[in-house]
C-alpha cells in the first residue's frame, strides 16, 4: 500500500489543527509553513476535508480553519480513507476473478492478507488525533535540550 502526498498532507493538516491549544481558527498559511505544505495544495485539501465533515472554515481577518469534530474522536483511519479511500494492502489485480489461475497457496495468502489487512485497520481506526499529539509532546519533551555546563 502507497500513502498518497495528499494523504499524508490530509493527515499532517489535521494533526497541524489537533495541535494548536487554542480554539481560534489556524490560518492555511500558519499549517503549510509548520508542515512544509504548499498553501496552494493545503487550499485543496483543506476545501475536501471541509466537504467531508473534518474541518470548517471561517471567514474574515481572523478567519482560518478548525477541527469540526473533537481530536479525541477523531480517527487517523477515518482520514485515511476519505481522502485514498478503503485501507488495504491487497490490490484489485491480487484478487482472484473470472479466468485467473490458481495457484497452489492461493487460499492461505489469501488469508494472511485479510489478516494483514485487519491489523492495519485496527492500528488506523484505533488511533485518534489526540493520541498522536500526546505523543509528538512527550517526544519532545524527552528530546529537550540540556544547556547545562
Amino acid at each position: 500500500m502507497k500513502i498518497s502526498k495528499r494523504c499524508e498532507y490530509a493527515l499532517r493538516a489535521v494533526f497541524a489543527l489537533c495541535s494548536k491549544d487554542t480554539a481560534q481558527p489556524v490560518k492555511i498559511y500558519d499549517i503549510a509553513e509548520a508542515q512544509g505544505i504548499s498553501r496552494r495544495f493545503l487550499e485543496a485539501i483543506l476545501n475536501e476535508l471541509k466537504h467531508g465533515g473534518f474541518v470548517e472554515s471561517r471567514r474574515g481577518n481572523k478567519g482560518g480553519y478548525i477541527l469540526a469534530r473533537n481530536p479525541e474522536e477523531l480517527t487517523v483511519g477515518e482520514i485515511f480513507e476519505y481522502i485514498q479511500g478503503p485501507i488495504s494492502i491487497v490490490r484489485d489485480g491480487n484478487r482472484k476473478g473470472k479466468g485467473s489461475m490458481v495457484h497452489r497457496g492461493d487460499n492461505a495468502f489469501a488469508q494472511l492478507w485479510q489478516e494483514v489487512d485487519q491489523a492495519m485497520l485496527k492500528v488506523w481506526n484505533n488511533k485518534t488525533f489526540a493520541d498522536l499529539v500526546k505523543f509528538e509532546e512527550k517526544s519532545s519533551q524527552a528530546c529537550a535540550a540540556n544547556y547545562v555546563i
